[in-house]
């Protein structure tokens, strides 16, 4: 149950936002397994100078086209797993004209309690839902 926030710079068309979603979602799909309908995600337009993302010394320059993803999901996939998908995020978005340099991935993971599905419980804990991996 990945949590998935995209920050984008202001300027794209809907439809193009919705692609940016759309690809980021099929990667997770695709590397994680998830499945088609375990989709939450926030995608937020910013003004350019409201996103500040350099290389890290890397030596390459970002653009207007910069995608920010963060990806909230439980603990325990291999560092192989997670290489794997920013490399398929990155390809998908490729597809759709963003290049590499401007696109920036984290994955942040926690425990199964805590994630609340609504009507404050942990459904996980509680045994309403399976937890992914177990």
């Amino acid at each position: 149950m990945p949590l998935v926030r995209i920050d984008l710079v202001r300027g794209r068309r809907p439809d193009e936002v919705r692609a940016v979603a759309d690809a980021t979602h099929r990667a997770l799909v695709e590397v994680l397994g998830i499945p088609e309908r375990d989709r939450f995600q926030i995608v937020t337009e910013h003004e350019g100078d409201h996103i500040v993302a350099l290389d890290a010394g890397l030596g390459f320059t970002r653009t207007d086209r910069l995608v920010m993803i963060q990806i909230f999901t439980q603990t325990g996939r291999t560092t192989q797993v997670k290489q794997r998908l920013f490399r398929v995020v990155a390809q998908r978005l490729g597809t759709l004209g963003i290049g590499g340099e401007d696109v920036f991935v984290s994955v942040v993971e926690n425990g199964p309690q805590d994630w609340s599905f609504g009507f404050g419980r942990a459904q996980y804990t509680e045994g309403a839902l399976p937890v992914p991996g177990r």
